[in-house]
């Protein structure tokens, strides 16, 4: 009997290790990704205080949208790379780059109904955090939407620029919006759970410091994706 609660008790104070271990884990994802919309938001209200620096960054405007994209890709090999310098410099490089692709955009509301952007940021948060918060105590396994997501968001990327080349409608553009508010909501449930399992106690200081990196990138994505759209659905709203 007492070698049975011994045992009981070892693996208790096993689980409430790793709980608080996870725990650690998952607030330091969260808390770098808070830094990176942080650092991102300086960036785009220092660039909207400025006229000639609005006006430079929008005529780069599409050279900061195929960097956003490349660094995207590229990013992931940077961080798990085992250089956390290395790590770091991506994510905060493709904060920086978002920052200076979405400045023109939420500069042009910020003239028109400085209001507008922080009820597009409130909505963010409050999707984001529902979201995340399904993604990490559900027990449904999510992993298998995962190519989904991806052909998905190739899908709205195609739509996107098909109608700022060709349609050039405001329709279509409302409801590519709505539709990625959707798509990126169930992206943010499946990164979270796909970040809380890539957890594992005892993980070298190197891998925990990448493994958080890399959370704190991937969700951070989906945020501002979040709110730019939920930015441009209330612009749009606001016209009609």
């Amino acid at each position: 009997m007492a070698d049975t609660r011994y045992q009981t008790q070892v693996r208790t104070g096993a689980r409430t290790q790793i709980d608080e271990g996870l725990r650690s884990y998952m607030m330091g994802v969260y808390n770098y990704m808070a830094l990176g919309v942080a650092f991102t938001a300086i960036i785009v209200m220092a660039v909207a205080a400025n006229p000639a620096a609005l006006a430079a960054v929008y005529s780069l405007k599409w050279v900061f949208f195929i960097a956003v994209l490349g660094l995207g890709f590229f990013a992931p090999r940077l961080i798990f790379s085992g250089n956390t310098a290395l790590a770091h410099a991506a994510y905060w490089g493709y904060c920086a780059l978002w920052g200076l692709m979405i400045a023109p955009m939420v500069g042009h509301y910020l003239g028109l109904d400085s209001s507008m952007v922080y009820r597009a940021f409130l909505i963010s948060a409050a999707t984001f955090g529902a979201t995340s918060l399904a993604g990490y105590v559900t027990k449904r396994d999510l992993s298998g939407f995962g190519a989904f997501f991806m052909m998905a968001a190739i899908g709205i990327i195609i739509a996107m620029l098909v109608n700022v080349f060709f349609v050039q409608s405001s329709m279509f553009s409302l409801i590519t919006s709505i539709i990625t508010v959707l798509l990126f909501s169930g992206i943010t449930a499946y990164e979270t759970q796909m970040i809380k399992e890539m957890y594992v106690e005892g993980d070298a200081v190197g891998v925990a410091k990448g493994k958080s990196i890399f959370g704190a990138f991937a969700l951070y994505g989906s945020f501002v994706t979040l709110f730019v759209h939920i930015l441009n659905i209330l612009g749009i709203m606001g016209r009609e």
